[in-house]
């Protein structure tokens, strides 16, 4: 029996409504439980006094598993220079890579800032196996996966045939034997239009060899999973992803929303990495931020939720990314290394590192995009602070992004050393907000649980959760989180302890155990009628369309290491 007792700490648990509260937190196998049922004499006793206690932190939106990460390694070689970190076994193995680690350095990083659940956001159903066999390898944190599903041949045909309770079943089998969690556009309907005459398309363009636009796709889609009642419905990736002037498709793709048939009062559409799609202008002479017009949209849409994508500035990246025509204009505007692949009925990927400066005109205004909206919303439930993993800059810069929410001095700093004329026609020097600690815990813990439906057990340190836990070396009654952001950086960069399924895996920053966490995936139910219409339907179309069998698509729960399956109770009828 393993039992800790946390004393003294002072506690954030905003599900729980606990804001900075001197409380004992108690564990035992492996879950929270009320401190009565922990005996001092027999547990590990831990004095967290002027320390802040938080539950595990959880990443909703980070690409750090399957083919396009493992090309990314491949491509950067210079990416593995110099940043080798030799095993220390028991308790560590070797860590290499800066843009797009090695598998072991991603969860020991993540370890080390207090992060316990990460979400892999774009796997391509025929290559899922891969992405799981990266995933199995990944220590310590808890994963998901999101299929991707937005050029499907199988379900572009459904919506064009208006087979709306076909195309959830489809969807339920999808989710089922891919064993992922949720449905990820990426571009509706440009894979199709990419193949077929070598660009993308916008919102309510025609989709080649379809009579359907994208905006049709992203409201059937968003039907289909109000259908399946999914805990998080729908992740998208606008359209024209990376095009001045974006932030125009982006206002309509939230727009949308309204045109589900919502079934309940969750959010409908869920708008990822919005820096990348919030950019005004009709150039990149004339880029301006639209981060202003999309928090007032989100304001009034209450069904949308994002995040942020947020761009780390001074930083080289790895970008990789379903969107493969944006990946083709970017290859050309830095011409040094590209990655292209397609993958059969399915969806498409590019891959191009990139370096994001400084003094560059572009890229100040890119970084302050995610921050204007994040400030002008104010809105912890609903904005989740990411950086889109590799792509506008890497997880393990987590703690620099939230100084700069938590500080407007932080903010300030960096804006003497950037692009002077893009600041200038942007509002964020005119904005003194600032995040407290208890809201950072919102968006970094409570409101990603939320979103991905698993608070009941995630999220937060209330009896029944996962013993999941960060504790920070920062003493917020003595500390001045916004005049020394430094501290906080410092603090959040690597935690004071890390507990992760009751079980003690970091301490002072460093890893002295390695576990491995679950893997999370939905299983929808579907009416046995309509299941053996799928099935007639589905081997058919593999015959038509794949050169894999449909037996050989299934992924079995031995595949993965810890599978966890959240059944689903649908909506479809029979």
């Amino acid at each position: 029996m393993n039992e800790i007792l946390i004393k003294n700490g002072f506690v954030y648990d905003p599900i729980n409504g606990i804001n900075g509260e001197v409380l004992d937190i108690a564990v035992r196998d492996g879950r929270i439980v009320d401190p009565s049922r922990v005996d001092p004499s027999r547990a590990l006793v831990i004095d967290a006094k002027g320390k802040v206690v938080m539950p595990g932190g959880i990443d909703i939106h980070s690409h750090i598993a399957g083919p396009k990460v493992n090309i990314g390694r491949l491509m950067r070689p210079e990416d593995h220079y110099l940043t080798n970190k030799p095993h220390k076994l028991p308790h560590r193995r070797a860590e290499t890579g800066l843009t797009v680690p090695n598998v072991f350095r991603i969860g020991y990083e993540y370890a080390r800032m207090g992060y316990t659940l990460v979400v892999e956001p774009a796997t391509p159903p025929i290559k899922t196996r891969h992405t799981h066999e990266e995933l199995d390898d990944i220590p310590i944190i808890d994963k998901a996966a999101f299929v991707l599903v937005d050029s499907n041949w199988l379900a572009l045909d459904l919506i064009t045939e208006g087979s709306r309770e076909f195309l959830a079943a489809y969807f339920a089998w999808l989710l089922s034997v891919t064993k992922t969690y949720s449905l990820k556009l990426v571009d509706p309907g440009s894979d199709v239009a990419w193949i077929l005459t070598g660009r993308g398309i916008d919102i309510d363009d025609q989709i080649p060899s379809y009579n359907i636009t994208p905006r049709d796709v992203v409201r059937e889609m968003g039907n289909a999973a109000q259908l399946l009642n999914l805990p998080h419905k729908l992740h998208i990736h606008c359209n024209r992803l990376g095009y001045p002037g974006n932030y125009l498709t982006t206002l309509k793709t939230m727009d949308i929303a309204k045109d589900i048939s919502r079934l309940s009062e969750a959010p409908a559409l869920h708008i990822t990495h919005v820096q990348f799609t919030g950019y005004k202008g009709d150039s990149w002479s004339t880029l301006e931020s639209g981060g202003e017009d999309i928090a007032k949209a989100l304001k009034i849409n209450k069904y949308v939720t994002l995040d942020l994508g947020q761009v780390i500035l001074g930083r080289s990246a790895t970008t990789m990314t379903a969107d493969a025509p944006f990946e083709y204009v970017l290859y050309h505007l830095t011409r040094w290394k590209w990655a292209n692949a397609d993958t059969e009925v399915e969806s498409a990927a590019g891959i191009v590192p990139y370096s994001y400066k400084k003094r560059s005109y572009v890229n100040t205004i890119q970084w302050v995009i995610g921050l204007e909206i994040a400030l002008l919303t104010r809105d912890p439930w609903r904005v989740v602070p990411t950086t889109d993993h590799p792509n506008a800059g890497l997880f393990k810069d987590y703690p620099i992004l939230l100084s700069w929410l938590i500080s407007r001095k932080a903010r300030e700093e960096l804006m003497k050393d950037v692009n002077q004329r893009a600041l200038r026609k942007a509002i964020l020097p005119s904005l003194d907000t600032e995040f407290s600690l208890y809201e950072i815990a919102i968006m970094t813990r409570a409101a990603p649980a939320k979103l991905l439906g698993l608070d009941k057990f995630k999220g937060h340190l209330g009896v029944g959760a996962d013993a999941d836990i960060a504790i920070y070396d920062i003493d917020p009654k003595e500390l001045d989180l916004s005049r020394n952001y430094e501290k906080f950086v410092k603090a959040f960069k690597k935690a004071w302890l890390v507990i992760k399924n009751g079980e003690i895996v970091v301490r002072n920053g460093e890893i002295v155990k390695t576990i491995y966490g679950k893997t999370y995936y939905a299983e929808p139910s579907i009416p046995e009628e309509l299941r053996k219409e799928l099935d007639v339907f589905l081997r058919k179309k593999f015959k038509e369309y794949y050169s894999v069998s449909l037996d050989s698509f299934y992924i079995r729960d031995h595949e993965l290491r810890n599978p966890v399956k959240i059944p689903i109770e649908t909506k479809i009828k029979g």
